[in-house]
């Protein structure tokens, strides 16, 4: 029954929502039904398809709601007076419908009016069907903390009467890029995590892949859509071969990529077609990225990394979304392509930015590059500092073990 529920969960909000246009009364309808479920499921038996049942009751306690309440009244009269007088079907009549429901849940859950923490810590309970004391383990807060957190993104977007709605015109394409970061935000916590003693957090990398799935078959015709799904399809693909027997990480080069998964670098290739296929004009920074992704997937070793074909899409990358980070990976890919004097250049030209003033991978690029060029006592005492500036325990002792093997 739990499995059925996180299953089903999001596309039972998402219709509810359409009825009472609340994410945080359409949750609570949902878990009733569930409820209702735990209490005539032992008695009666499952029913032949348990979502469509989780789903009518929860609509049938949507409908007795709105006409319990008067001020419900007017969206009653907008949804239709035929609602007042039937009940919802067992089966959903229209899959398409539910789908057109479950993306205006995605937007609204992202919507530019909550702070990003809200838009995840929101997206992952509605859309990835996890409990408040799951999002807290994954992000290593306190429960209480989330639980407010959830509560507070409900509350503003009920009291600022955002739309359920799938926006459509310029406003689209800044919602859609909200989306893509939350999505991409919760699988970067999995696939790195930036505290804790686990390098790897696997469940929320999952949870990302699987929100990435369901966007694009929800919005077949968008460009990034698709190539945020290839990039998170080609780098969980590697989660196998990242860690070491103990948990610690292995780097790239030191990867054993018979331990890549093969399927989950075709379903990559065959996002990033779709991608390359639904795109005019400049490719954005997903289809981007995903395209750096898939030169490492296609390289059966380290050594056949078409390292000047990355480095020439960061520099397109770089054009296209200007970012101090991209540039620090641009520097990576030229470091390997033209060697570590070109390379170190670019990350010096990085050092008085403010925005990489506490990120500890760039202190250790430029120990890697300083120890290539055999400037061995400055690469320790960067590896030192990166060190020092990550949070996460697994992080920590890699970097210090790279200081100390200068010599």
């Amino acid at each position: 029954m739990e499995t059925v529920f996180r299953i089903e969960s999001p596309r039972i909000i998402a219709g509810v929502a359409r009825v009472v246009r609340d994410v945080g009364i359409a949750e609570e309808l949902a878990q009733d039904a569930l409820v209702a479920a735990l209490e005539q499921w032992p008695r009666d038996g499952v029913p032949d398809n348990p979502g469509a049942w989780l789903m009518a009751t929860a609509r049938n306690r949507a409908v007795d709601l709105v006409r319990r309440r008067e001020n419900y009244a007017r969206k009653l009269a907008e949804i239709g007076r035929d609602l007042s007088t039937a009940s919802p079907p067992e089966e959903p009549a229209d899959p398409d419908d539910i789908d057109d429901d479950l993306l205006r849940l995605v937007f609204t859950a992202c919507h530019p009016v909550l702070s990003t923490e809200a838009r995840t810590a929101l997206t992952l309970r509605l859309l990835g069907g996890l409990t408040t004391a799951e999002i807290a383990r994954a992000f290593l807060a306190p429960e209480p903390t989330i639980a407010q957190r959830i509560v507070r993104a409900k509350r503003t977007l009920a009291t600022r009467n955002i739309a359920f709605e799938v926006p459509y015109g310029p406003d689209r394409e800044a919602r859609l890029g909200s989306v893509l970061d939350v999505i991409y935000l919760v699988f970067n916590e999995g696939y790195a995590a930036t505290a804790g003693d686990d390098w790897l957090r696997p469940s929320l990398c999952e949870d990302a892949l699987r929100l990435a799935r369901v966007l694009s078959a929800l919005m077949p015709k968008e460009p990034e859509v698709h190539g945020l799904t290839a990039l998170l399809e080609f780098q969980a693909s590697r989660t196998a071969a990242r860690t070491g027997p103990s948990g610690e990480p292995v780097l790239l080069k030191d990867q054993n990529r018979a331990r890549w998964n093969r399927m989950l670098i075709t379903r990559g290739i065959a996002a990033l077609g779709r991608a390359e296929a639904t795109s005019s004009g400049v490719p954005g920074p997903y289809l981007l990225q995903a395209a750096i992704a898939a030169c490492h997937a296609h390289a059966y070793a380290y050594e056949e990394t078409d390292w000047s074909r990355i480095a020439t899409l960061y520099g397109v990358l770089a054009a296209r979304s200007p970012s101090p980070v991209v540039e620090l990976n641009r520097a990576v890919a030229v470091s390997m392509a033209e060697g570590p004097t070109p390379a170190l250049a670019i990350v010096d030209s990085l050092l008085a930015d403010p925005a990489l003033r506490d990120y500890h991978l760039l202190p250790s690029v430029r120990g890697d590059l300083l120890s290539r060029l055999g400037r061995t006592a400055e690469a320790r005492a960067e590896f030192e500092r990166a060190a020092s500036l990550t949070r996460n325990e697994r992080e920590r002792e890699l970097l210090s073990r790279r200081a100390a093997e200068q010599s």
